[in-house]
């Protein structure tokens, strides 16, 4: 063979080389979700992540890392490549608020680089059926005529449940028994039989509880009535507009991922955020659709992030 065959046989070589190589490893996303599977906060991306895959000829895996209120898993992807193909979806805890509760982390929130807001879902005053309330100004003067004897419960120390009952005792001077719960549907239950009598959900867990009349809400802490629940007002029509209280769905990249990346993934997924079926499954979850730019979501997140780290130290909570 000569010297010219052999270099083109050995360039054929190495583009086939390279073929099989990337035929192997194609493009792919995973999107780490830092809670269990089930809950609104893995729901929403994975309905998302559906539209997401023809983009993505390796897949897109939802990869639910649990632990310790969100950080395990936002560890994980804190310390990944930060290529834009490894990503986290989360509520707040992780993202905006937990650097306010815990003493150390093993991540920075604020080194995340935002890549867009997935949804807001409005929190809600719940109550069970049996106090005399029918909306929050009765219920505002029942809890001061009745300081320190009603319960309320909440998915946890420092949950968004947890701090939004701090803001809204601090709010209106009342006061309340904590009592924490592991998640959401406990909390429900012991709210249903009648063993606590107030619960800051998001609406879409107490929705169908309140539609049977098991429960009842009583005021949305959003700046607009949801769509799911337009007959309850919100706090602000009655008299009462700093409870504004939202639980959030945000996706975050590792420190240093590239600007152009967030970009392209930031469009991908406003694009799917705009398919009608995907906006009937998140209002299915009481979930307004947002996909905002990396500089929105980045300036929104450090807003919510400044006003429970003012929530967090005025109730003195923390966490180890």
């Amino acid at each position: 063979m000569t010297p010219v065959r052999r270099l083109c046989a050995a360039c054929l070589a190495a583009v086939c080389l390279l073929g099989s190589a990337a035929a192997q490893n194609p493009q792919s996303l995973k999107i780490v979700v830092p809670y269990p599977a089930g809950g609104t906060a893995d729901i929403l991306p994975r309905v998302v992540a559906e539209k997401l895959r023809p983009l993505f000829p390796g897949g897109v895996v939802i990869d639910n890392r649990t632990g310790a209120g969100g950080n395990i898993g936002a560890e994980v992807v804190f310390r990944a490549e930060p290529d834009g193909n490894t990503l986290m979806a989360s509520p707040p805890g992780p993202i905006a608020i937990n650097q306010h509760l815990y003493k150390k982390l093993g991540f920075d929130p604020a080194k995340w680089v935002p890549v867009t807001v997935l949804a807001t879902v409005p929190n809600v005053l719940v109550v069970n059926p049996k106090l005399p309330v029918k909306n929050v100004q009765e219920f505002i003067a029942y809890a001061k005529a009745n300081p320190g004897k009603l319960s309320y419960g909440s998915q946890g120390n420092g949950t968004t449940s947890h701090l939004t009952a701090s803001l809204f005792m601090q709010l209106t001077g009342t006061e309340m028994v904590h009592v924490p719960y592991k998640g959401t549907a406990p909390a429900l239950v012991d709210l249903v039989g009648g063993q606590i009598d107030v619960f800051f959900d998001n609406i879409s867990s107490s929705l169908p509880f309140h539609q049977a009349g098991k429960l009842r809400i009583l005021g949305v802490a959003d700046e607009q009535r949801s769509r799911a629940l337009p007959d309850v007002p919100t706090f602000a029509e009655q008299k009462l507009p700093a409870m504004n209280a939202v639980t959030w769905f945000a996706v975050v990249a590792p420190p240093g991922t590239p600007a152009a990346k967030v970009a392209s993934t930031q469009k991908a997924i406003a694009d799917a955020l705009a398919h009608p079926d995907v906006k009937q499954k998140f209002a299915e979850q009481g979930a307004e659709p947002r996909g905002w730019d990396s500089a929105r979501s980045g300036q929104f997140i450090q807003a919510e992030s400044a006003k429970w780290d003012k929530v967090i130290k005025s109730a003195k909570v923390s966490l180890d």
